[in-house]
């Protein structure tokens, strides 16, 4: 376990490591128990929990009812159990770049709209990569496995600087930014991607101070030893269990 600061408490075995020494926030156990066992989540979400950690990851991210959390690049499995976790005082902002999904070939939902179903307070995002905005600040921004694709020449080119820094002026003092993605040889820094889809993971640590974020924590959750690094992530051989590294990273209070 990778850890900067001093941890305050465990799940699973792994550090949470936010804020100042000593200072313990709550983990929202219960409700992210009930989140994981919800009877209405979809059989498919079920199916990928061994691999994804579902309650280990919220834990270590500790959100908290009433939080706003805004998922970057949304997909419907995180998205429910956000939602779940954050219940009906918080909100989800599904925060769609048209850029990506003009590549992905899947039509933008209306911004404003509520399209998952049965989670209201779920609500989508309009953006384009270098104008991001937020209705609302937030306590948490998440980006999983699409950050490499900011680096990509069909997101513009995106102007990486201002769309963290965009990010950084969307979370509220204390906000946290958290960073997955698939985990590149280390100094290839973003050699692989367009090809391999992987990046370097001091990249994103570089990229972060340069906007002001102080790094903060790491999980070695998602990590696989086993993953030559020199894969496409969609090769039958490592897809869906590559070796990801989990940042989080905070906007100074």
């Amino acid at each position: 376990m990778t850890h900067k600061i001093s941890c305050f408490g465990a799940v699973a075995g792994v550090a949470l490591c936010f804020g100042t020494a000593g200072a313990a926030v709550p983990v929202a156990g219960a409700s992210i128990s009930a989140a994981v066992a919800n009877p209405g989540r979809p059989d498919a979400d079920r199916a990928t929990d061994a691999l994804r950690h579902p309650a280990e990851v919220l834990a270590f991210l500790h959100i908290q009812p009433g939080n706003t959390v805004a998922d970057i690049w949304p997909g419907d499995y995180w998205d429910r159990l956000f939602s779940d976790v954050v219940g009906q005082s918080g909100r989800v902002f599904a925060v769609h770049l048209v850029e990506g999904d003009t590549d992905d070939k899947i039509a933008t939902p209306p911004a404003g709209s509520t399209v998952l179903e049965g989670h209201k307070n779920v609500v989508t995002v309009v953006s384009h990569v270098n104008t991001l905005r937020l209705p609302a600040k937030a306590d948490l921004i998440w980006i999983r496995n699409n950050y490499h694709d900011l680096y990509d020449p069909f997101m513009g080119p995106a102007d990486i600087a201002a769309f963290n820094k965009a990010v950084f002026q969307a979370l509220k003092p204390g906000g946290r930014f958290v960073v997955i993605d698939h985990v590149a040889p280390a100094g290839t820094k973003i050699e692989a991607t367009n090809t391999t889809h992987r990046i370097d993971p001091e990249v994103v640590k570089s990229d972060m101070a340069a906007a002001g974020f102080r790094f903060v924590g790491a999980s070695d959750l998602l990590r696989n030893p086993a993953d030559p690094h020199t894969t496409r992530v969609f090769d039958p051989t490592v897809s869906g269990h590559t070796d990801q590294f989990f940042f989080v990273f905070q906007r100074p209070k």
